[in-house]
Protein backbone atom coordinates (compact mmCIF):
# COMPACT_ATOMS: atom_id res chain seq x y z
CA UNK A 1 0.00 0.00 0.00
CA UNK A 2 2.69 2.49 0.95
CA UNK A 3 4.75 1.89 -2.21
CA UNK A 4 1.66 2.02 -4.42
CA UNK A 5 0.55 5.27 -2.78
CA UNK A 6 3.93 6.89 -3.42
CA UNK A 7 4.18 6.02 -7.11
CA UNK A 8 0.57 6.03 -8.37
CA UNK A 9 -0.49 9.52 -7.21
CA UNK A 10 2.23 11.49 -9.11
CA UNK A 11 0.99 10.03 -12.41
CA UNK A 12 -2.49 11.49 -11.89
CA UNK A 13 -1.33 14.99 -10.82
CA UNK A 14 -1.78 16.44 -14.34
CA UNK A 15 -5.30 14.97 -14.34
CA UNK A 16 -6.04 16.40 -10.89
CA UNK A 17 -4.77 19.80 -12.02
CA UNK A 18 -7.35 19.83 -14.82
CA UNK A 19 -10.30 18.11 -13.13
CA UNK A 20 -10.05 19.94 -9.80
CA UNK A 21 -8.80 23.17 -11.42
CA UNK A 22 -5.70 23.37 -9.26
CA UNK A 23 -2.39 25.11 -9.89
CA UNK A 24 1.23 23.98 -9.70
CA UNK A 25 1.68 24.86 -6.02
CA UNK A 26 -1.50 23.01 -5.06
CA UNK A 27 -0.22 19.92 -6.87
CA UNK A 28 2.94 20.16 -4.77
CA UNK A 29 0.85 20.37 -1.61
CA UNK A 30 -1.18 17.30 -2.56
CA UNK A 31 2.09 15.40 -2.20
CA UNK A 32 3.68 17.41 0.60
CA UNK A 33 0.63 17.36 2.87
CA UNK A 34 1.01 13.57 2.92
CA UNK A 35 4.77 13.73 3.49
CA UNK A 36 4.68 16.30 6.29
CA UNK A 37 1.85 14.43 8.03
CA UNK A 38 3.92 11.24 7.93
CA UNK A 39 6.78 13.10 9.58
CA UNK A 40 4.47 14.48 12.27
CA UNK A 41 3.44 11.07 13.61
CA UNK A 42 6.49 8.91 12.98
CA UNK A 43 8.22 9.28 16.30
CA UNK A 44 4.99 9.36 18.28
CA UNK A 45 3.91 6.12 16.62
CA UNK A 46 7.28 4.52 17.33
CA UNK A 47 6.88 5.35 21.01
CA UNK A 48 3.26 4.19 21.12
CA UNK A 49 4.16 0.94 19.31
CA UNK A 50 7.02 0.25 21.72
CA UNK A 51 4.79 0.97 24.70
CA UNK A 52 1.38 -0.50 23.79
CA UNK A 53 2.33 -3.18 21.28
CA UNK A 54 3.57 -3.00 17.70
CA UNK A 55 0.92 -5.34 16.31
CA UNK A 56 -1.88 -3.39 18.01
CA UNK A 57 -0.75 0.02 16.72
CA UNK A 58 -0.02 -1.47 13.29
CA UNK A 59 -3.59 -2.77 13.08
CA UNK A 60 -5.03 0.62 14.06
CA UNK A 61 -2.84 2.36 11.46
CA UNK A 62 -4.03 0.05 8.67
CA UNK A 63 -7.68 0.66 9.53
CA UNK A 64 -7.10 4.43 9.54
CA UNK A 65 -5.23 4.26 6.23
CA UNK A 66 -8.18 2.52 4.62
CA UNK A 67 -10.66 5.07 6.04
CA UNK A 68 -8.59 8.11 5.02
CA UNK A 69 -8.04 6.67 1.54
CA UNK A 70 -11.83 6.48 1.24
CA UNK A 71 -12.06 10.15 2.24
CA UNK A 72 -9.43 11.10 -0.40
CA UNK A 73 -11.39 9.25 -3.07
CA UNK A 74 -14.55 11.20 -2.18
CA UNK A 75 -12.87 14.66 -2.36
CA UNK A 76 -14.31 17.10 -4.91
CA UNK A 77 -11.95 20.06 -4.53
CA UNK A 78 -8.20 20.61 -4.23
CA UNK A 79 -8.48 22.02 -0.71
CA UNK A 80 -10.48 19.02 0.52
CA UNK A 81 -8.07 16.61 -1.16
CA UNK A 82 -5.05 18.31 0.43
CA UNK A 83 -6.68 18.10 3.87
CA UNK A 84 -7.61 14.46 3.23
CA UNK A 85 -4.07 13.68 2.12
CA UNK A 86 -2.79 15.09 5.41
CA UNK A 87 -5.03 12.66 7.30
CA UNK A 88 -3.97 9.83 5.02
CA UNK A 89 -0.32 10.74 5.66
CA UNK A 90 -0.83 10.46 9.42
CA UNK A 91 -2.15 6.91 8.96
CA UNK A 92 0.52 6.07 6.36
CA UNK A 93 3.37 7.24 8.57
CA UNK A 94 2.06 5.20 11.48
CA UNK A 95 1.66 2.15 9.26
CA UNK A 96 5.18 2.47 7.85
CA UNK A 97 6.98 2.84 11.16
CA UNK A 98 5.13 -0.12 12.65
CA UNK A 99 5.91 -2.50 9.82
CA UNK A 100 9.65 -1.84 10.10
CA UNK A 101 9.54 -2.25 13.89
CA UNK A 102 7.56 -5.50 13.57
CA UNK A 103 10.07 -6.94 11.08
CA UNK A 104 13.02 -5.86 13.23
CA UNK A 105 11.61 -7.65 16.28
CA UNK A 106 10.32 -10.75 14.52
CA UNK A 107 13.52 -11.40 12.51
CA UNK A 108 16.60 -10.61 14.59
CA UNK A 109 19.25 -13.02 13.26
CA UNK A 110 21.50 -12.54 10.22
CA UNK A 111 20.16 -14.82 7.46
CA UNK A 112 16.52 -14.71 8.58
CA UNK A 113 16.69 -10.94 8.90
CA UNK A 114 18.26 -10.61 5.45
CA UNK A 115 15.54 -12.76 3.87
CA UNK A 116 12.79 -10.86 5.70
CA UNK A 117 13.99 -7.42 4.67
CA UNK A 118 14.68 -8.69 1.16
CA UNK A 119 11.06 -9.90 0.96
CA UNK A 120 9.89 -6.58 2.41
CA UNK A 121 11.84 -4.79 -0.30
CA UNK A 122 10.25 -6.94 -3.01
CA UNK A 123 6.70 -6.34 -1.77
CA UNK A 124 7.39 -2.64 -1.37
CA UNK A 125 8.87 -2.73 -4.87
CA UNK A 126 5.72 -4.35 -6.30
CA UNK A 127 3.64 -1.42 -5.08
CA UNK A 128 6.27 1.12 -6.08
CA UNK A 129 7.19 -0.50 -9.38
CA UNK A 130 3.71 -1.02 -10.74
CA UNK A 131 2.19 2.10 -9.15
CA UNK A 132 2.75 4.34 -12.21
CA UNK A 133 1.02 1.99 -14.63
CA UNK A 134 -1.75 1.28 -12.08
CA UNK A 135 -2.39 5.01 -11.70
CA UNK A 136 -2.26 5.59 -15.45
CA UNK A 137 -4.62 2.73 -16.27
CA UNK A 138 -7.10 3.73 -13.57
CA UNK A 139 -7.30 7.28 -14.96
CA UNK A 140 -7.67 5.93 -18.52
CA UNK A 141 -10.42 3.36 -17.87
CA UNK A 142 -12.18 4.75 -14.79
CA UNK A 143 -12.06 7.75 -12.44
CA UNK A 144 -9.02 9.17 -10.63
CA UNK A 145 -10.79 8.50 -7.32
CA UNK A 146 -9.96 4.80 -7.61
CA UNK A 147 -6.25 5.56 -7.24
CA UNK A 148 -7.18 6.20 -3.59
CA UNK A 149 -10.16 3.87 -3.20
CA UNK A 150 -8.10 0.82 -4.17
CA UNK A 151 -6.37 1.08 -0.78
CA UNK A 152 -9.64 0.38 1.01
CA UNK A 153 -9.68 -3.09 -0.53
CA UNK A 154 -5.97 -3.73 0.07
CA UNK A 155 -6.31 -2.63 3.71
CA UNK A 156 -8.87 -5.38 4.33
CA UNK A 157 -6.49 -8.03 2.92
CA UNK A 158 -3.61 -6.60 4.94
CA UNK A 159 -5.57 -6.83 8.18
CA UNK A 160 -6.16 -10.54 7.57
CA UNK A 161 -2.42 -11.06 7.06
CA UNK A 162 -1.58 -9.13 10.23
CA UNK A 163 -4.00 -11.13 12.38
CA UNK A 164 -2.53 -14.41 11.15
CA UNK A 165 1.18 -13.65 10.84
CA UNK A 166 2.39 -10.86 13.13
CA UNK A 167 3.57 -11.52 16.68
CA UNK A 168 2.81 -8.94 19.35
CA UNK A 169 5.87 -7.24 20.83
CA UNK A 170 6.63 -4.19 22.95
CA UNK A 171 9.38 -2.46 24.90
CA UNK A 172 8.80 -2.62 28.67
CA UNK A 173 11.11 0.39 29.06
CA UNK A 174 9.17 2.64 26.64
CA UNK A 175 8.36 6.07 28.04
CA UNK A 176 5.82 8.85 27.53
CA UNK A 177 5.20 10.75 24.31
CA UNK A 178 7.51 13.68 23.59
CA UNK A 179 4.75 16.13 22.60
CA UNK A 180 6.97 19.22 22.58
CA UNK A 181 9.45 17.50 20.29
CA UNK A 182 6.67 16.39 17.94
CA UNK A 183 5.15 19.86 17.64
CA UNK A 184 8.40 21.80 17.21
CA UNK A 185 9.83 19.39 14.62
CA UNK A 186 6.62 19.40 12.58
CA UNK A 187 6.37 23.20 12.63
CA UNK A 188 9.96 23.62 11.50
CA UNK A 189 9.52 21.21 8.55
CA UNK A 190 6.18 22.72 7.54
CA UNK A 191 7.56 26.27 7.80
CA UNK A 192 10.56 25.53 5.60
CA UNK A 193 8.48 23.68 2.98
CA UNK A 194 5.90 26.49 2.98
CA UNK A 195 8.61 29.14 2.61
CA UNK A 196 10.16 27.39 -0.40
CA UNK A 197 6.82 26.60 -2.07
CA UNK A 198 5.05 29.92 -1.50
CA UNK A 199 8.09 32.19 -1.30
CA UNK A 200 7.85 33.44 -4.88
CA UNK A 201 4.31 34.68 -4.22
CA UNK A 202 4.92 36.01 -0.71
CA UNK A 203 8.34 37.44 -1.50
CA UNK A 204 11.37 35.72 -0.03
CA UNK A 205 12.55 38.99 1.52
CA UNK A 206 9.10 40.28 2.47
CA UNK A 207 8.06 40.67 6.10
CA UNK A 208 5.79 37.62 5.76
CA UNK A 209 8.47 35.51 4.12
CA UNK A 210 11.12 36.43 6.67
CA UNK A 211 8.62 35.82 9.47
CA UNK A 212 7.85 32.31 8.21
CA UNK A 213 11.47 31.24 7.84
CA UNK A 214 12.34 32.80 11.22
CA UNK A 215 9.51 30.88 12.88
CA UNK A 216 10.74 27.67 11.23
CA UNK A 217 14.28 28.30 12.51
CA UNK A 218 13.04 29.05 16.04
CA UNK A 219 10.95 25.85 15.97
CA UNK A 220 14.04 23.85 14.98
CA UNK A 221 16.09 25.39 17.79
CA UNK A 222 13.30 24.66 20.27
CA UNK A 223 13.15 21.06 19.01
CA UNK A 224 16.86 20.54 19.61
CA UNK A 225 16.59 22.15 23.06
CA UNK A 226 13.53 20.05 23.92
CA UNK A 227 15.33 16.83 23.00
CA UNK A 228 18.37 17.81 25.03
CA UNK A 229 16.45 18.49 28.24
CA UNK A 230 13.91 15.67 27.92
CA UNK A 231 14.82 12.62 29.99
CA UNK A 232 13.18 10.40 27.37
CA UNK A 233 13.39 12.23 24.01
CA UNK A 234 11.86 10.86 20.82
CA UNK A 235 15.16 11.68 19.08
CA UNK A 236 17.86 10.06 21.17
CA UNK A 237 20.91 11.89 19.82
CA UNK A 238 23.23 9.30 21.38
CA UNK A 239 22.48 6.91 18.50
CA UNK A 240 24.19 9.31 16.11
CA UNK A 241 27.48 8.30 17.75
CA UNK A 242 27.04 4.89 16.10
CA UNK A 243 28.85 5.25 12.78
CA UNK A 244 26.82 2.47 11.19
CA UNK A 245 23.57 4.23 12.09
CA UNK A 246 24.68 7.69 10.98
CA UNK A 247 26.21 6.42 7.74
CA UNK A 248 22.95 4.68 6.85
CA UNK A 249 21.04 7.85 7.76
CA UNK A 250 22.98 9.84 5.17
CA UNK A 251 22.00 7.15 2.67
CA UNK A 252 18.38 7.55 3.75
CA UNK A 253 18.55 11.30 3.12
CA UNK A 254 20.36 10.83 -0.20
CA UNK A 255 17.46 8.90 -1.73
CA UNK A 256 15.16 11.76 -0.84
CA UNK A 257 17.40 14.44 -2.29
CA UNK A 258 17.08 12.72 -5.65
CA UNK A 259 15.00 9.66 -6.52
CA UNK A 260 11.81 10.07 -4.47
CA UNK A 261 10.99 13.77 -4.99
CA UNK A 262 11.75 13.51 -8.72
CA UNK A 263 9.13 10.78 -9.04
CA UNK A 264 6.53 13.52 -8.52
CA UNK A 265 7.83 15.61 -11.42
CA UNK A 266 8.87 12.91 -13.90
CA UNK A 267 5.25 12.15 -14.98
CA UNK A 268 4.83 15.86 -15.78
CA UNK A 269 7.88 15.64 -18.05
CA UNK A 270 6.58 12.56 -19.86
CA UNK A 271 3.12 14.03 -20.38
CA UNK A 272 4.02 17.67 -21.04
CA UNK A 273 7.36 17.56 -22.81
CA UNK A 274 6.99 14.24 -24.64
CA UNK A 275 3.20 14.44 -25.11
CA UNK A 276 2.38 11.01 -23.64
CA UNK A 277 -1.02 10.16 -22.19
CA UNK A 278 -1.39 8.86 -18.64
CA UNK A 279 -1.07 5.18 -19.60
CA UNK A 280 2.03 5.73 -21.74
CA UNK A 281 3.59 7.96 -19.09
CA UNK A 282 2.88 5.31 -16.45
CA UNK A 283 4.44 2.66 -18.67
CA UNK A 284 7.52 4.82 -19.24
CA UNK A 285 7.88 5.28 -15.47
CA UNK A 286 8.17 1.52 -14.99
CA UNK A 287 11.83 1.75 -16.00
CA UNK A 288 12.31 4.12 -13.06
CA UNK A 289 10.48 2.01 -10.51
CA UNK A 290 10.69 -1.67 -11.50
CA UNK A 291 14.39 -2.12 -10.58
CA UNK A 292 13.32 -1.54 -6.97
CA UNK A 293 11.39 -4.80 -7.28
CA UNK A 294 14.30 -7.05 -8.26
CA UNK A 295 17.38 -5.41 -6.73
CA UNK A 296 16.67 -5.51 -2.92
CA UNK A 297 17.57 -9.21 -2.40
CA UNK A 298 20.84 -8.63 -4.27
CA UNK A 299 21.47 -5.50 -2.20
CA UNK A 300 21.05 -7.44 1.04
CA UNK A 301 23.47 -10.16 -0.11
CA UNK A 302 26.00 -7.54 -1.17
CA UNK A 303 25.65 -5.86 2.24
CA UNK A 304 26.45 -9.12 4.01
CA UNK A 305 29.46 -9.72 1.80
CA UNK A 306 30.90 -6.23 1.32
CA UNK A 307 29.36 -4.26 4.23
CA UNK A 308 26.61 -1.61 4.07
CA UNK A 309 29.31 1.09 4.22
CA UNK A 310 30.19 0.12 0.65
CA UNK A 311 26.78 -0.79 -0.77
CA UNK A 312 24.81 2.26 0.43
CA UNK A 313 27.23 4.90 -0.96
CA UNK A 314 27.50 2.84 -4.17
CA UNK A 315 23.71 2.92 -4.48
CA UNK A 316 23.61 6.70 -4.06
CA UNK A 317 26.39 7.15 -6.61
CA UNK A 318 24.42 4.98 -9.05
CA UNK A 319 21.30 7.13 -8.53
CA UNK A 320 23.35 10.25 -9.33
CA UNK A 321 24.77 8.65 -12.47
CA UNK A 322 21.23 7.79 -13.53
CA UNK A 323 20.20 11.44 -13.15
CA UNK A 324 23.09 12.55 -15.36
CA UNK A 325 22.00 10.07 -18.05
CA UNK A 326 18.37 11.23 -17.76
CA UNK A 327 19.49 14.83 -18.19
CA UNK A 328 21.37 13.86 -21.34
CA UNK A 329 18.36 11.90 -22.60
CA UNK A 330 15.92 14.76 -21.99
CA UNK A 331 18.14 17.15 -23.94
CA UNK A 332 18.51 14.86 -26.95
CA UNK A 333 17.33 16.19 -30.30
CA UNK A 334 14.56 13.61 -30.56
CA UNK A 335 13.93 12.93 -26.90
CA UNK A 336 11.63 10.02 -26.05
CA UNK A 337 11.20 7.30 -23.46
CA UNK A 338 14.04 5.47 -25.20
CA UNK A 339 16.52 8.29 -24.61
CA UNK A 340 15.39 8.45 -20.99
CA UNK A 341 15.46 4.67 -20.50
CA UNK A 342 19.15 4.17 -19.53
CA UNK A 343 19.04 6.91 -16.90
CA UNK A 344 15.71 5.76 -15.46
CA UNK A 345 16.96 2.18 -15.17
CA UNK A 346 20.23 3.20 -13.56
CA UNK A 347 18.51 5.46 -11.01
CA UNK A 348 16.07 2.66 -10.14
CA UNK A 349 18.94 0.19 -9.69
CA UNK A 350 20.66 2.67 -7.39
CA UNK A 351 17.50 3.05 -5.31
CA UNK A 352 17.19 -0.73 -5.05
CA UNK A 353 20.80 -0.97 -3.85
CA UNK A 354 20.23 1.69 -1.20
CA UNK A 355 16.73 1.34 0.22
CA UNK A 356 16.57 -1.97 2.10
CA UNK A 357 20.22 -1.90 3.31
CA UNK A 358 19.51 1.51 4.83
CA UNK A 359 16.41 0.24 6.64
CA UNK A 360 18.11 -2.92 7.82
CA UNK A 361 21.28 -1.14 8.96
CA UNK A 362 19.56 1.61 10.96
CA UNK A 363 17.41 -0.86 12.90
CA UNK A 364 20.14 -3.49 13.40
CA UNK A 365 22.56 -0.89 14.76
CA UNK A 366 20.57 -0.57 18.00
CA UNK A 367 19.07 -3.16 20.38
CA UNK A 368 15.82 -4.68 19.10
CA UNK A 369 13.91 -3.17 22.02
CA UNK A 370 14.63 0.26 20.53
CA UNK A 371 13.73 -0.67 16.96
CA UNK A 372 10.73 1.68 16.99
CA UNK A 373 12.89 4.66 17.92
CA UNK A 374 15.62 3.78 15.39
CA UNK A 375 13.23 3.24 12.50
CA UNK A 376 11.42 6.44 13.54
CA UNK A 377 14.59 8.51 13.18
CA UNK A 378 15.34 6.81 9.85
CA UNK A 379 11.88 7.46 8.44
CA UNK A 380 11.84 11.00 9.84
CA UNK A 381 15.11 11.75 8.03
CA UNK A 382 13.61 10.35 4.82
CA UNK A 383 10.36 12.26 5.01
CA UNK A 384 11.85 15.55 6.20
CA UNK A 385 14.35 15.54 3.34
CA UNK A 386 11.56 14.44 0.97
CA UNK A 387 9.22 17.27 2.01
CA UNK A 388 11.98 19.84 1.63
CA UNK A 389 13.13 18.50 -1.73
CA UNK A 390 9.62 18.29 -3.19
CA UNK A 391 9.49 22.03 -2.56
CA UNK A 392 13.08 22.66 -3.74
CA UNK A 393 12.71 20.68 -6.96
CA UNK A 394 9.47 22.51 -7.70
CA UNK A 395 11.22 25.84 -7.13
CA UNK A 396 14.17 24.86 -9.34
CA UNK A 397 11.80 23.65 -12.07
CA UNK A 398 9.85 26.91 -11.95
CA UNK A 399 12.94 29.11 -12.00
CA UNK A 400 14.50 27.12 -14.84
CA UNK A 401 11.37 27.44 -16.94
CA UNK A 402 11.04 31.13 -16.04
CA UNK A 403 14.65 31.84 -16.98
CA UNK A 404 14.13 30.29 -20.42
CA UNK A 405 10.88 32.21 -20.97
CA UNK A 406 12.54 35.51 -19.99
CA UNK A 407 15.20 35.07 -22.65
CA UNK A 408 12.52 34.33 -25.27
CA UNK A 409 9.54 36.55 -24.38
CA UNK A 410 11.02 39.35 -22.26
CA UNK A 411 9.99 41.99 -24.81
CA UNK A 412 6.50 40.59 -25.34
CA UNK A 413 5.26 39.59 -21.85
CA UNK A 414 5.64 41.39 -18.52
CA UNK A 415 7.07 39.79 -15.36
CA UNK A 416 3.67 38.77 -14.01
CA UNK A 417 2.64 37.14 -17.27
CA UNK A 418 5.96 35.30 -17.51
CA UNK A 419 5.59 33.85 -14.01
CA UNK A 420 1.98 32.86 -14.66
CA UNK A 421 3.04 31.17 -17.89
CA UNK A 422 5.90 29.37 -16.12
CA UNK A 423 3.54 28.04 -13.44
CA UNK A 424 1.15 26.64 -16.03
CA UNK A 425 3.98 24.99 -17.94
CA UNK A 426 5.42 23.49 -14.75
CA UNK A 427 1.98 22.15 -13.82
CA UNK A 428 1.79 20.30 -17.14
CA UNK A 429 -0.91 22.50 -18.68
CA UNK A 430 0.94 22.75 -22.00
CA UNK A 431 -1.81 21.63 -24.38
CA UNK A 432 -4.30 24.24 -23.19
CA UNK A 433 -1.78 27.09 -23.03
CA UNK A 434 -2.21 28.38 -26.56
CA UNK A 435 -5.98 28.56 -26.15
CA UNK A 436 -5.95 29.88 -22.61
CA UNK A 437 -2.93 32.21 -22.43
CA UNK A 438 -3.32 35.57 -24.19
CA UNK A 439 -1.05 35.96 -27.20
CA UNK A 440 0.99 32.82 -26.69
CA UNK A 441 -0.21 31.18 -29.90
CA UNK A 442 1.15 33.99 -32.06
CA UNK A 443 4.36 34.23 -30.03
CA UNK A 444 5.11 30.50 -30.05
CA UNK A 445 2.99 28.92 -32.76
CA UNK A 446 5.17 25.80 -33.01
CA UNK A 447 5.51 25.33 -29.27
CA UNK A 448 9.31 25.39 -29.53
CA UNK A 449 9.82 27.97 -26.78
CA UNK A 450 7.54 26.16 -24.32
CA UNK A 451 9.31 22.87 -24.99
CA UNK A 452 12.73 24.47 -24.60
CA UNK A 453 11.64 25.98 -21.29
CA UNK A 454 10.50 22.57 -20.04
CA UNK A 455 13.77 20.93 -21.09
CA UNK A 456 15.82 23.63 -19.35
CA UNK A 457 13.76 23.44 -16.16
CA UNK A 458 13.89 19.66 -15.93
CA UNK A 459 17.58 19.63 -16.83
CA UNK A 460 18.32 21.79 -13.79
CA UNK A 461 16.18 19.56 -11.55
CA UNK A 462 18.05 16.45 -12.73
CA UNK A 463 21.39 18.16 -12.15
CA UNK A 464 20.29 19.06 -8.61
CA UNK A 465 19.24 15.44 -7.98
CA UNK A 466 22.62 14.18 -9.15
CA UNK A 467 24.57 16.61 -6.96
CA UNK A 468 22.43 15.81 -3.91
CA UNK A 469 22.89 12.04 -4.34
CA UNK A 470 26.65 12.29 -4.89
CA UNK A 471 27.30 14.68 -1.99
CA UNK A 472 25.41 12.42 0.42
CA UNK A 473 27.12 9.33 -1.03
CA UNK A 474 30.46 10.83 -0.02
CA UNK A 475 29.09 11.84 3.41
CA UNK A 476 27.74 8.32 3.96
CA UNK A 477 31.02 6.65 2.95
CA UNK A 478 33.05 8.91 5.22
CA UNK A 479 30.65 8.46 8.15
CA UNK A 480 30.73 4.67 7.94
CA UNK A 481 34.51 4.84 8.18
CA UNK A 482 36.83 1.83 7.92
CA UNK A 483 34.99 -1.46 8.12
CA UNK A 484 36.84 -2.64 11.22
CA UNK A 485 36.06 0.58 13.04
CA UNK A 486 32.35 0.32 12.24
CA UNK A 487 32.20 -3.20 13.63
CA UNK A 488 33.77 -2.08 16.88
CA UNK A 489 31.48 0.87 17.46
CA UNK A 490 28.16 -0.40 16.15
CA UNK A 491 27.06 -2.30 19.30
CA UNK A 492 27.42 0.82 21.46
CA UNK A 493 24.30 2.92 22.13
Amino acid sequence: MFGLEISSVPVILPTLEKVLQGDFKEMQWIMNAYTIACTTVLMATGTLADRFGRKRIFTIAIVLFGITSLICGMAHSVSVLIASRFLQGIAGGAMLICQVAVLSHQFQEGQARTRAFGAWGIIFGIGLGFGPIVGGVIVAVSDWQWVFLIHVLIAIVTLLLVFNGVQESSDPQAKKLDLLGMVTLSLSVFGLAYFITQGSDLGFTSITGIGIITAAAISLILFIFAEKINAHPMFDFSVFKIRNFSGALFGSMGMNFSFWPFMIYLPIYFQSSLGYNSVTAGSALLAYTLPTLVIPPLAERLSLRYHPGVVIPLGLFTIGAGFILMRAGSGAEHASWLTMLPGCLLAGIGLGLTNTPVTNTTTSSVPSSRAGMASGIDMSARLISLAINIALMGYILMEGILSSLRSTFSGSLDAGQLRSLAERIAAGDVVALKQGFPGLGSLDSSGTAVHAALVQGFGLVMLYGCIGAWVLAVASFVMFGPRERVQQTSPVV
